[in-house]
């Protein structure tokens, strides 16, 4: 073609216009990409376009079993009564002032204006109605500009939330338990108290997220204001769903069991005393995590194919340091099997691994992580620091600057930077 256009100049000239009028084009389509209003509509757009070709060119599967041949065969001895002794720190538990209510049949706090979540944003999205409902007036913006400053970051986590209230909320403070029940919920939201949840959100089959191959299975906020007991539901305002959803206890609590039942309650200066009358022993966040860790356990007794159940042992096993516990724990969830997205909203799995020197295992489970999110600061960094103690401290930097690069301010990135540049 090029020999052709050689000896018949006057053919060049429609080619070079028509390659001029495509890189115009293309340059026009990149300036107006740029146009905040016009990247925030087709941003997540091209995002998930892109997820779904790359799953399709090379598809996860199923999140990776353990390799048993080179692990212990041990299963945790605990018993249901524990074995493992903890002390926990005495707490000076002022004397109430307010008595907390009977339960009513009903309770219906008073709903907060409902958020729409933006893309990836129902942590903020959710605690921004939660925060609402102490006369806060920022929205889900206000709190990702903090914890989330990237919108393609896929995840927040709890104590990100937790970090949010007491730093930037100056007249509140956020407190987080584990192994909660509906019990417990239906106290707290009885006494005044709205308590944001995370649990299972099963994506439905026209999803724009949905890779190749995709079990839809996820990880969502929602935000507890009320209950009914004779319907037997909740009422949630859910960032996704709309304002003033109904869930049933039943349902509730299934998908409540895959996130450890974590909790979360905001509380001002006066309503300490009664959070903490509320929870009683739960309080003490030792005393909360080995009652979870019995929970767990006399669950995976129970029902001992409930891979949530197992994987819910390892991480309260993790809490205190039992680390080759916990990962035999996790090996049994793994073989159980797992959602694809576990590793995006919770890494218990890495630690223990790491802690028992199980560096491969850790790199094999966060490439699949990574696989599936591909922006995961938290895959990042511990596949770094398991090339670190495998002495490649090249690549354990570049994973280190990797996951600050997908957070700024990623101060787990930051200190890993830091300790490797100087060791």
């Amino acid at each position: 073609m090029n020999a052709y256009l050689r000896q018949h100049p006057r053919r060049l000239k429609p080619v070079v216009i028509i390659l001029a009028g495509i890189a115009a084009l293309a340059l026009l389509a990149i300036l107006v990409y740029q146009i905040p209003a016009v990247k925030n509509r087709l941003e997540w757009r091209l995002d998930a376009a892109m997820t779904y070709v790359q799953s399709r060119l090379d598809p996860a599967g199923a999140l990776p079993t353990p390799n048993l041949a080179t692990t212990q065969q041990v299963m945790p001895t605990v018993t249901a009564t524990a074995t493992l002794q903890v002390t926990a720190t005495p707490i000076e538990t002022p004397t109430p002032t307010v008595a907390p209510t009977a339960l009513p049949a009903a309770v219906q706090l008073p709903s907060p204006a409902w958020e729409k979540e933006d893309w990836n944003a129902c942590g903020p999205a959710t605690l921004a109605m939660h925060l609402k409902m102490y006369g806060w007036s920022g929205d889900q913006f206000t709190v990702s500009s903090v914890i989330k400053p990237l919108r393609e970051d896929r995840n927040v986590n709890i104590e990100e939330l937790v970090y949010y209230v007491r730093t930037q909320v100056g007249w509140l403070n956020a407190e987080y338990r584990v192994g909660g029940d509906i019990d417990t919920l239906r106290l707290l939201l009885a006494n005044g108290i709205p308590v944001m949840i995370e649990g299972t959100f099963m994506l439905t089959p026209d999803n724009p997220y949905l890779r190749y191959n995709d079990d839809r299975w996820a990880g969502h906020y929602i935000l507890l204001t009320g209950y009914d007991d004779s319907a037997q539901k909740f009422i949630t305002q859910d960032s996704e769903l709309g304002a003033d959803q109904m869930v049933t206890y039943s349902q509730l609590d299934a998908d409540w069991q895959a996130f450890n039942r974590v909790y979360l309650v905001l509380f001002t200066a006066d309503q300490q005393v009664l959070v903490q009358q509320l929870l009683g022993e739960e309080w003490d966040a030792d005393t909360n995590r080995q009652n979870a860790l019995d929970e767990a356990l006399r669950e995976t007794q129970s029902e001992p194919q409930n891979a949530f159940a197992w994987f819910n042992l390892g991480s309260n096993m993790a809490y205190f340091d039992r680390y080759p516990e916990a990962a035999q724990a996790y090996d049994q969830a793994r073989t159980i099997g797992l959602p694809q997205r576990m590793l995006r909203y919770q890494f218990g799995p890495f630690m223990a691994y790491f802690n028992t020197a199980r560096y491969d295992d850790l790199i094999a489970l966060a490439d699949y992580a990574l696989k599936i999110t591909a922006n995961s600061e938290e895959a990042m960094l511990w596949k770094g620091w398991a090339l670190y103690r495998k002495g490649d401290k090249p690549a354990a930097l570049e994973q280190f600057q990797k996951a600050l690069d997908a957070h700024p301010n990623y101060s787990d990135a930051l200190y890993a930077l830091d300790f490797v540049q100087n060791n």
